[in-house]
This record gives C-alpha cells, sequence and structure tokens, in this order.
C-alpha cells in the first residue's frame, strides 16, 4: 500500500520540487495551491498525511487545517517560511501534529512525514495492519490503541496525533508523574523538535475534550514544578 499525500503549496515552483521528491520516494501526491481546492479533493483522495502551507491566497493554512478537523484526525503537517514561536504553537494548538520552517531539506521533510505515520499507525507497504481489539476502560476514558480512538463516557473524541499519544501514555500509567521531558521523548524519541512550552498547549487541548471543568481538571493534573500525571 502506498502512502497518500496531499500537499498544499501556493509556490508552484516549491510544490513541484517537493511532489517530485515524494514521487520519487515512493509517495502517491497530489498537489493544490489554494485552501478551496484541497477541500474539494480532501474526500475524494483521502490521503494519509497533509503537508500545508501557513500562508496561502485567500485564508490562512490555520484555518484550512481547522477545517479538516471537523471530520478527520489525519496528520497534518505545518510548512511556513515563518520562524515566530506564535506561529508554532499556534498552528499546534489549532491541531497540526508537526511544524517545519523553511528553507528545509527535502529529506528532513521525508523524515517528519514518517515520523508523523509511525506515530499515527499507518501501515508502510508491506507491513501487516495490526488486528483490531475493543477499547480498554479505565474510569472516564477509554484507549484502543489498534483504532487510535479516544472515548468519553463512551462518547468517540476527536483528537489530534499527538494528542493521542500523549493521553495514551498518562493512560497507561494512572498516577505517574511524567515531566514534560519524559512525554516530549516518549512521543517524539530522538526527533524532537519543539520546546517543552508545546506540551502544555496539548495538554490543555485535551484537557478541553476530556475534562468537565477545563479549568479545574479531575483527571490530567498538574504537579507543579514537575509535569503531570493522570488520575483515574
Amino acid at each position: 500500500m502506498s502512502i497518500k499525500v496531499l500537499l498544499i503549496e501556493d509556490e508552484k515552483n516549491l510544490a513541484d520540487m517537493i511532489a517530485f521528491f515524494l514521487e520519487e520516494e515512493g509517495y502517491i501526491t497530489e498537489r493544490v495551491h489554494h485552501a478551496r481546492e484541497a477541500l474539494h479533493l480532501f474526500p475524494r483522495f483521502l490521503p494519509d498525511i497533509v503537508v500545508t502551507d501557513l500562508m496561502l491566497p485567500e485564508t490562512d493554512g490555520n484555518d484550512l487545517v481547522d477545517a479538516f478537523r471537523q471530520h478527520s484526525t489525519v496528520p497534518i503537517l505545518m510548512i511556513s517560511a515563518s520562524t515566530m514561536l506564535n506561529d508554532r504553537l499556534r498552528a499546534l494548538h489549532n491541531g497540526a501534529d508537526d511544524f517545519l520552517c523553511k528553507p528545509f531539506s527535502l529529506k528532513e521533510l521525508d523524515a517528519r512525514i514518517k515520523a508523523l505515520l509511525r506515530r499515527s499507525a499507518i501501515s508502510y507497504p508491506d507491513k501487516p495492519i495490526k488486528e483490531d481489539k475493543p477499547a480498554e476502560v479505565v474510569g472516564h476514558v477509554s484507549v484502543n490503541e489498534y483504532r487510535r480512538t479516544l472515548f468519553v463516557d463512551g462518547t468517540e473524541i476527536e483528537v489530534t496525533h499527538i494528542e493521542f499519544e500523549i493521553m495514551k501514555e498518562l493512560y497507561r500509567n494512572p498516577g505517574k508523574v511524567f515531566t514534560r521531558n519524559e512525554l516530549m521523548d516518549r512521543i517524539k524519541g530522538s526527533e524532537r523538535a519543539y520546546l517543552d512550552r508545546t506540551i502544555d498547549v496539548h495538554i490543555s487541548s485535551l484537557r478541553k475534550k476530556i475534562e468537565p471543568d477545563p479549568k479545574n481538571p479531575r483527571y490530567i493534573k498538574t504537579v507543579w514544578g514537575t509535569g503531570y500525571k493522570y488520575v483515574i
């Protein structure tokens, strides 16, 4: 099974170069230059991963990510010439799973795509698909690692792939206190690319999705000066 990449980049020469490289690497690539084209193509192409520029004609890449997140948890890699921390944080907070600053090496782009696909449990060619297993239930939250789904009181909740990885680690180890560095190591391994503060962004988003009162969390507790823990 070949991996399908939806590339949204308004710089035609750059889009052509990226698409050519990805196709040489064995990906099936569709490239578009506008958000409206991407939204039209998405349900027909059903990509395994989306690579989108932050600055697009007539819209902002964050708005496009938000539109995708209304109905999909597909991995999303944001690319941009911006090196501003606030732009990276906003993209991650809005649902992007990774952020790559221009100019970048095409080999790094390929490595980031593969890392996101590994974390989203998408099978590579010749790799067997895992059999589905029922979700295990521990209190308020249930997690199905094979389908990569999260349920709150029996209702499926849409989360980004990084949010799922954080929740999975907390869920597997109720009561264990994780430092931000430990969570980053568990999620990204040797490919850590963010500052610790981004863990706080993802935790804040998770709390909004699973906590009855996100401002007074019952399940994902802050351990001041250390990190976070999950309480059943």
